[in-house]
């Protein structure tokens, strides 16, 4: 209504990102919870250093809470911030807002990463999150009055567009400070949740919560949307057995969020559980909102077999796609190169016309010339009993040129005495349900890094393995 472009900004980030990210947006005004003032005053101060006196300090107003510590509150009403109810206040209750003259106009801003070399600004337009908005509640069955639980960032794509299906249907949000199994199961039994949003991780840290911070059976059928990064079957069938209802999704930040999803078939019911979970983890047809997707030859375009096999690029075009990235023509000329957006990721056409991501491509493992899918790998770490989280990625192989490295965080109480004798018995594992040079030829425990949105930093891994040195050449 006040016709301002809307940037969700990653309260996870340092003071230096989001400082490059207010100038780069030439943000105007800047609205922060109290928890969080001081590091929009320092982001800030960061910007008023590197102009001088060039600076135009933008409008700061502070939303307080009264479930807070007051002491932050103070402290930016002290500093000349605006309290946000008092704002309001301001207001005029008469005002004749209008809507936009032309749907092309810009509603959101997203940055994809927080780097300053090459800053993704995603910009959305108001056509897109219309249809997007609609599309969430089709593809979920979502109904009017759904209570729903932010265990999803709102700065991650704006929610993935439920931000806006919620007003549409009337739905009542739920917050969280934090996200936590006990804090999830908690507003399930105490505040009549019937849905949530949430990437892999926070499902893996629902199915392994210890029995004191679980409420099982759940008092209702629970509706649960993932999406984020490709979920191992596992956790999928392990959310399922637990009474959770689970929807499948894939997207981008470029695609409004979640674009595809992997429409349930009947028939799947009467299949294997460890089948139907396989089925289940592929991202599947596109949303009703977006008009084409497909897996091309990222050379020709040409697209590729539905063989379930022959990799290539996913790619989209439609009305739920980004106008561009901000002040970025070469991402742009790259991106929509051949007149469709390039996802970046690789996979493949099934039969039945479901997609399935196998990799970003450039998280590609080549070892012998032959290519090996990280998510594959994975997938068969994770059904070892003792992980709770595993990442994958390529460690330098004299032998081979590359090799996979798994990266490993195992569940609590599990035996660490001997990791030797444990990485051992995970590539055994593994070598009983891969090929032979797919198998991981070293394994790493320890924590994952991840992004504020739950999602493993691969770049940190493959750091990490670049530092181990590559694997040597057997001599024998």
């Amino acid at each position: 209504m006040a016709g301002a472009v809307v940037n969700c900004v990653n309260i996870r980030l340092n003071a230096p990102t989001v400082a490059f990210l207010l100038e780069h947006s030439s943000a105007e005004v800047v609205m922060v919870d109290q928890e969080f003032f001081s590091l929009a005053e320092d982001s800030l101060r960061i910007i008023a250093e590197q102009k001088k006196g060039a600076f135009k300090q933008p409008l700061l107003i502070v939303i307080g809470d009264q479930t807070c510590d007051p002491t932050s509150l103070q402290n930016a009403l002290s500093k000349g911030a605006i309290d946000y109810d008092k704002f309001l206040e301001t207001g005029d209750p008469e005002f004749a807002w209008k809507p936009p003259q032309d749907e092309w106009k810009s509603i959101a801003l997203g940055y994809t990463s927080g780097t300053t070399s090459n800053p993704k600004g995603v910009v959305l337009h108001h056509r897109g999150a219309y249809l997007m908005s609609l599309s969430a509640a089709l593809v979920w069955g979502m109904h009017e009055g759904a209570v729903y639980l932010w265990t999803l960032p709102m700065f991650h794509c704006n929610g993935w567009c439920y931000t806006w299906t919620l007003a549409a249907l009337c739905g009542t949000s739920i917050c969280l400070r934090q996200v936590t199994a006990k804090a999830v199961y908690l507003a399930i039994a105490n505040q009549g949740v019937t849905h949530f949003c949430g990437a892999p991780v926070v499902l893996n840290a629902i199915v392994n919560a210890p029995p004191a911070d679980t409420i099982l059976p759940l008092p209702r059928v629970v509706n649960v949307m993932t999406a984020g990064a490709a979920p191992p079957p596992s956790v999928l069938a392990s959310m399922s057995k637990l009474g959770f209802r689970i929807t499948h999704t894939y997207g981008l930040s470029e695609t409004y969020g979640p674009s595809t999803v992997c429409a349930w078939k009947p028939e799947w019911d009467a299949l294997p559980d460890d089948e139907r979970a396989r089925l289940h983890a592929r991202q599947g047809i596109r949303y009703v909102g977006l008009e084409d997707l497909d897996v091309v030859d990222p050379k020709t375009m040409a697209p590729v077999p539905a063989d379930g096999s022959t990799l290539g690029e996913i790619v989209m075009r439609g009305n739920v796609v980004m106008k561009g990235y901000l002040k970025n023509p070469k991402a742009n000329a790259e991106a929509f190169e051949n007149g469709w957006f390039h996802s970046g990721d690789l996979g493949v056409k099934h039969p039945d016309r479901y997609i399935e991501v196998k990799d970003r491509a450039k998280d590609i493992i080549i070892s012998g010339g032959e290519n090996i899918s990280s998510l594959e790998v994975e997938k068969a770490v994770y059904l070892h009993p003792v992980v709770l989280e595993a990442s994958v990625v390529a460690r330098a192989d004299e032998q081979w040129g590359e090799s996979p490295c798994a990266f490993v965080m195992t569940k609590d109480g599990v035996d660490r005495s001997n990791d030797s004798a444990l990485a051992g018995d995970i590539m055994r594992f593994c070598r009983e349900r891969l090929p032979g040079y797919w198998v991981p030829k070293s394994v790493v425990f320890g924590p994952l890094p991840k992004t504020a949105t739950g999602k493993i930093k691969k770049h940190e891994l493959r750091a990490k393995a670049k530092e181990l040195g590559p694997i040597r050449k057997n001599r024998m």
